[in-house]
């Protein structure tokens, strides 16, 4: 009769103390993937029926780390826009910034009206090649623009431009690009109120629409750089327009999609008459005011109005001859006869003649 091996019964015990010790799955590791029975584990047969009657312990299934839930992501940087825009058409660079600039001034025929000009960024581009019309107004409008700039860099455009007049009214898109030009607000409104000062010193007639959101940038991000551009407008005594109720973030129509520049429709037509209205209300503004007449109400109808009454001037009548006022003193001295009286003895003296 063959003896049992040693083999099987060592095999047998390192069996038992793995049953009685729980595995805990450290975090991060896979499940282990079930393996072909060899001769120094127990018989399928036992295998089943630990798997029939329950495990020993409970465990916890395995979870990464590093997963992130399947459902959509809501972050600010994955957020783009649904709308189409335009193929970008190649503009000549700027000697004083090497970006792309272009300026667009009104015909010879508009020269009887008000000059208004628009400077901005690359949010003007639709407008100026034409995809996107702004609505007419009682004024001649040029454009500015130069997509990418920052505020320092659209003041040197400004200095740089050469205009055939004085403009009336000037309309500054607040620059977005300042969200990755400047690496603080404080660094961010300098820029801006030298740009401020640059487009004062050129009209005394200003005005700033602020910049549309950004689909890519944190809301509370944009927010505070337009607190800062309307702190520098304050000081300056420039009218901030805001603009972000007209641009919600639920509508990616507004937006093409990169996520920055705005659609041509229905984005731009939007933001084009938000400019005009900014330019057309400030022109309003700055207009002298002549007073108006007074007008009276005129009475109610079924009312008669009141003849007119004429006073008589009063008249003064003289007849006869006029006596000489008395004096108010009765006990005031009168010459008489080279003497004085007291007119209290002439009246006596009167009073006997008469008798």
């Amino acid at each position: 009769m063959p003896r049992r091996g040693r083999r099987s019964e060592a095999a047998k015990v390192r069996w038992r103390k793995l049953e009685s010790v729980p595995v805990v799955a450290e975090p991060g590791t896979p499940p282990l993937a079930p393996s072909a029975w060899n001769p120094t584990r127990s018989p399928p047969t036992k295998t089943s029926r630990l798997l029939e009657g329950g495990l020993p312990y409970q465990m916890s299934p395995v979870v990464r780390q590093d997963e992130e839930p399947r459902g959509q992501s809501t972050s600010p940087e994955s957020r783009r826009g649904t709308g189409r825009r335009h193929r970008v058409e190649t503009w000549p660079a700027s000697r004083v910034t090497r970006r792309s600039c272009k300026l667009v001034l009104p015909t010879a025929e508009a020269l009887e009206k008000k000059f208004a000009l628009l400077v901005g960024d690359s949010h003007l581009r639709a407008i100026v090649d034409g995809y996107s019309t702004m609505p007419k107004g009682d004024f001649s409008l040029g454009m500015l623009a130069s997509p990418g700039a920052s505020a320092e860099e659209l003041r040197l455009e400004v200095l740089d431009a050469v205009l055939p007049r004085p403009p009336e009214v000037i309309c500054l898109l607040a620059p977005s690009n300042n969200l990755t030009a400047s690496r603080t607000f404080v660094e961010a409104g300098a820029a801006f109120d030298a740009l401020l000062r640059t487009v004062c010193n050129l009209s005394a007639n200003v005005v700033v629409v602020d910049f549309p959101p950004r689909l890519g940038v944190k809301e509370s991000v944009q927010q505070l750089l337009r607190q800062e551009f309307q702190r520098v407008a304050a000081q300056r005594g420039v009218r901030y327009l805001p603009v972000t109720e007209h641009f919600p973030l639920s509508s990616l129509a507004l937006w093409s999609r990169d996520g920055v520049h705005l659609s041509d429709r229905p984005g731009m037509e939007v933001l084009s008459q938000l400019l005009e209205a900014a330019v057309s209300s400030q022109l309003e503004l700055s207009a002298p005011k002549s007073p108006a007449p007074v007008m009276l109400a005129p009475p109610p109808p079924g009312t008669a109005s009141p003849p007119a009454v004429r006073r008589p001037l009063p008249r003064l009548v003289v007849v006869g001859e006029v006596a000489a006022p008395r004096r108010l003193d009765p006990f005031a001295w009168t010459v008489v006869g080279g003497r004085k009286v007291l007119d209290t003895c002439l009246v006596d003296l009167s009073k006997i003649l008469h008798i």
